[in-house]
């Protein structure tokens, strides 16, 4: 099921191109998550990509601290993957151009969540692994403009009797490490982040929305513009619900971030079942019973 209209994306990135600089403060705040997170790990990646790179804001902010050697770099739009410059290519992340086993590191900086077949692309992308290469994303949750979402569905609703789809459906936290385990990664882990931005109005959050080439790409998406009566309504409905003292509203941003590595034989594995040589008991200062019995609690109270 095509749940994104890929030549939306790709023209609302080619659209966003030109002036991304003024509208890419998310995409710089969350590569500095992940170039934090990469310098944790103290190793060097001769071969990296950054896959759906917008303008290289990864590139640019990770620098050394990564230990990355070389990094190729790769957007679904030619028009962004020229504006990241460099080595760089136009590739969708669910139709790598890759052989496998080709880099030691690849990236995602809030791109995934445009991907019809996600579980799919992460097979892909592990593949394109070496043994024991890392995978590194974050890409926009379940949470993500919980606000926008509700303003436009009553606005919509009221004024012409029924809603169409407007905010893209998000992977849920709860979700994300599974979609890793089915990608075939080792040692995956998934966790989030809740970047929260003030804006004048709903109408400032949309426009920057759009040049960031985030705007609507659902394939089930009106074929025609949004009446303006509505758009001012949804505006209007999310001061009434959000806005603060001074008359600013927030958007949250949900991000969630995965890690995984492509399976190796050198890597940790979980110890055999019934391996352990303590219980659990004793290191929890507690009592023991049968199973079926009533555990006596841990404190009196």
């Amino acid at each position: 099921m095509k749940v994104f209209a890929p030549r939306l994306v790709r023209a609302h990135r080619t659209r966003a191109a030109t002036r991304l600089a003024e509208h890419d403060f998310l995409f710089r705040a969350v590569a500095e998550r992940l170039a934090d997170r990469l310098a944790d790990i103290k190793r060097t990646f001769p071969l990296a990509l950054d896959l759906g790179c917008h303008g290289g804001e990864f590139g640019q902010i990770v620098g050394a601290r990564g230990g990355i050697e070389r990094l190729i770099q790769c957007d679904p739009a030619p028009a962004m993957a020229r504006c990241a410059g460099g080595l760089a290519l136009a590739a969708e992340a669910d139709a790598l151009p890759f052989g496998e086993g080709k880099f030691d590191l690849i990236v995602s900086n809030m791109s995934l969540h445009w991907v019809n077949d996600l579980p799919g692309a992460l097979v892909q992308i592990r593949r394109a692994l070496k043994p024991d290469g890392l995978f590194l994303a974050a890409l926009a949750g379940g949470g993500t403009l919980g606000e926008l979402r509700g303003a436009l569905l009553e606005a919509e609703t009221e004024l012409a009797g029924g809603a169409s789809p407007r905010v893209s459906p998000f992977v849920d936290l709860r979700d994300a490490g599974a979609l890793l385990q089915r990608g075939g990664f080792a040692l995956p882990v998934a966790d989030g982040d809740l970047i929260p931005v003030r804006y004048e109005n709903a109408l400032r959050l949309m426009a920057d929305l759009r040049g960031m080439g985030e705007a609507n790409a659902l394939a089930a998406m009106p074929r025609h513009f949004t009446r303006r009566g509505i758009i001012l309504r949804a505006a209007e409905i999310y001061r009434e619900r959000h806005g603060g003292p001074d008359g600013r509203i927030p958007a949250s941003f949900q991000i969630v971030y995965l890690t995984g590595w492509a399976p190796d034989p050198s890597q940790q594995k979980p110890l055999k079942r019934g391996s352990a040589t303590a219980r659990l008991a004793d290191a929890l200062g507690a009592g023991e019973k049968p199973v079926g019995g009533k555990a006596p609690p841990l404190r009196d109270n």
